[in-house]
């Protein structure tokens, strides 16, 4: 009989390894904010979720999964809205299923959910998909 509990801890070291790796990368890409113009969404994941969000000045963070049938219908204009808004709001995805983590610590509940941080902090949010003008709505309210 096999031993689950050691399979199930080599998974974790292999998921956790992927995702330092995934966060280095987003590091490296990211640096320097002032010179690095970020159009398209970034990854975000439960290890590097507080300094992406601490990083950036603002960030929407689309929380997602990829079988949610609304959260596909969000992604075309989260993608739409950073190119347009580069440089001055970056936009984030973390998929709910893979980083249950920061999903529980916000209490989602319901996907698509998009939260506005301002300098670290959750400002705003909005339940359910949005559609463009309202998250250009939520966003011209910070200012």
């Amino acid at each position: 009989m096999q031993n689950w509990d050691e399979e199930l801890e080599k998974l974790m070291e292999k998921k956790l390894k992927q995702y330092r790796n995934l966060a280095e990368t987003q590091n490296d890409l990211t640096n320097d904010t002032s010179k690095v113009q970020i159009n398209t969404p970034i990854t975000l994941t439960d290890y590097n979720f507080d300094e992406m969000t601490r990083k950036y000045n603002y960030l929407v963070v689309d929380f997602w999964a990829p079988w949610c049938g609304p959260c596909k219908m969000v992604s075309p204009t989260i993608d739409q809205l950073a190119h347009e808004l580069c440089g001055k709001v970056v936009f984030g995805k973390l998929n709910v299923d893979e980083n249950p983590t920061v999903a529980s610590l916000f209490g989602i509940q319901s996907i698509p959910t998009l939260m506005i941080f301002k300098n670290g902090t959750a400002v705003d949010g909005i339940l359910g998909a949005a559609s463009k003008g309202q998250i250009i709505a939520a966003l011209s309210k910070l200012n």
